[in-house]
């Protein structure tokens, strides 16, 4: 790729991830925050090489080259020229909300349809819309400290914001400054946490509800819940009185707003300056009240623009499936290590005084564990998966799911992403029918409906809004059947995604 100017620059890192060796560290010989050497040797040889070594692939070579081709160029400029524009029809980016409110905000560099938006991935994407930028050493991930190796981005973001770079355009014929912005990031969850610099563990682990995030300390489960999805539920709604339900409190809160750029950088203030790198002697940085979940101010923020954006990172929809896919999967065929129906869940269950008729029955030393609506009998899971396995699908579909089925035993294990969203989506609803209570399958069906919904290739604005009452209904419904352990943060996520789809477009651009 060297011979059509599209090579790599190398750049040397810390072995502890704190700096990199470029601009003013270019010529040091150690890391300015630790004190370890930039330099290893080469075995036999006595060469010295560095430690890490970054592999950066400048944008500004890649942005112009788009522009060589005349079918390429005349491409860029469709969102602009051949869009067919229908109100209140989301098919693209360019129909959602971030869009057209960056465009407002920005209007010179909206006046431009050859400028650029984009959108950073931190795991593989499509290849055809895929473009790298950084290549990061290391048998781990950076975590925390992905900031460090996002400087060389960052710093040419802001150089093709501000000056752009003089670009031929050979469709015209003709030069043009093309200047660029970052939309979004798309990642999944742990790195949302990573780059967002919101730490998504703990008892605010909602990035969306921020300070405001509901949590249950389960005392036996030794794990965080987050219910009391009846808060987002219509003030006047009855279910918000219906206090043995839930939580035994009638709700009267309003639901979590929407935090703009501003909100963010005011609570951002309180957050002390983090030191990055992982040096061995480094302790551990204790987080005050006043940062809530924070854990560092997010190299982002260093963009002219990233303050005035609607949405700045997206949450993983097929992610989101894969959790929630695997939470109802392994409680209704009582999964070992994958169930939320243990002994503790019951026993959480007790300590709440809900659901009488599931807690355990004691016989002297020994415990009973009532049978509950959500999960199958033996024979009843040997039923699914026999007709798992003679399920089939057209060529690329999906992939073989009949693999992850073992009939024998009544067991369904080893589904990846893929699979997962196709089981939600199109097999959940036929599976459950027949071996499920009503009240128990209906709500299983509408989970359903709604991913399958909610992932369409063209969607309405009203449909978005319909889909945003429902996904509350839905959940409140599963908190009345399934035991509060079911709902880790993943499985909360949900009731943002109608919202975030209003906001930014499609599901598959994201």
């Amino acid at each position: 790729m060297r011979d059509l100017g599209l090579g790599y620059t190398a750049i040397h890192a810390c072995q502890h991830d704190c700096v990199l060796f470029w601009k003013e560290h270019e010529h040091k010989d150690e890391c300015p925050e630790c004190g370890e050497s930039r330099w290893k040797y080469n075995d036999g040889k006595r060469k010295k090489i560095s430690h890490k070594i970054l592999r950066y692939f400048p944008l500004k070579p890649r942005l112009q080259r788009l522009f060589m081709s005349k079918k390429t160029a005349t491409d860029m400029r469709w969102h602009k020229e051949k869009r067919i524009i229908e109100e209140n029809v989301l098919r693209h980016p360019v129909d959602s909300i971030a869009w057209k409110e960056f465009d407002k905000e920005h209007d010179w560099f909206a006046q431009e349809p050859r400028n650029v938006r984009l959108g950073l991935a931190s795991d593989v994407y499509e290849r055809a819309f895929f473009m790298m930028s950084l290549l990061i050493p290391g048998l781990k991930s950076p975590g925390n400290d992905i900031d460090v190796y996002m400087r060389p981005l960052i710093d040419e973001l802001k150089e093709l914001w501000e000056d752009g770079v003089e670009t031929y355009d050979a469709s015209t014929k003709q030069n043009f400054q093309l200047h660029a912005a970052m939309l979004w990031t798309i990642n999944d969850f742990p790195a949302y946490g990573n780059l967002s610099g919101w730490s998504i563990k703990g008892k605010l682990a909602c990035p969306t509800c921020n300070k405001d995030t509901c949590f249950l300390s389960l005392k036996h489960g030794k794990k965080i819940c987050y219910m009391d999805h009846h808060r987002y539920l219509p003030l006047e709604h009855s279910w918000r009185k219906r206090m043995t339900m839930f939580n035994g409190k009638q709700e009267h809160r309003l639901q979590p707003r929407d935090l703009s750029g501003d909100d963010v950088l005011e609570q951002l203030s309180l957050v002390e300056e983090v030191s990055f790198g992982k040096p061995p002697k480094k302790k551990k940085r204790k987080r005050s009240e006043l940062e809530l979940n924070w854990r560092k101010k997010s190299i982002f923020f260093q963009l002219p623009y990233w303050k005035t954006l609607k949405l700045r990172h997206n949450l993983d929809v097929m992610h989101i499936e894969k959790n929630i896919c695997d939470n109802v999967l392994g409680t209704l065929m009582s999964i070992d290590g994958k169930t939320k129906d243990t002994v503790k869940a019951r026993m959480d269950l007790e300590a709440m005084g809900r659901r009488k008729e599931l807690h355990l029955r004691r016989h002297g030393t020994k415990y009973e564990v009532p049978p509950a609506c959500y999960t199958l009998s033996a024979n009843k899971r040997k039923g699914l998966c026999e007709w798992l396995k003679s399920v089939k699908f057209p060529d690329g579909y999906a992939s073989n799911i009949t693999r992850c089925v073992n009939a024998t035993d009544g067991k369904i294990s080893g589904m990846k992403s893929h699979d997962c969203h196709v089981f939600l989506q199109q097999l959940l609803l036929i599976a459950v029918r027949g071996y499920l209570r009503k009240d128990v399958s209906t709500a299983l069906v509408e989970l359903s409906f709604f991913f399958k919904e909610l992932c369409c290739r063209t969607l309405k604005v009203d449909v978005l809004e319909r889909l945003e009452r429902e996904i509350v209904l839905i959940l409140c419904k599963l908190e009345m059947i399934f035991p509060p352990a079911f709902f880790n943060v993943m499985v909360h996520l949900a009731v943002h995604l109608p919202h975030e789809t209003k906001l930014s477009g499609p599901v598959q651009y994201r």
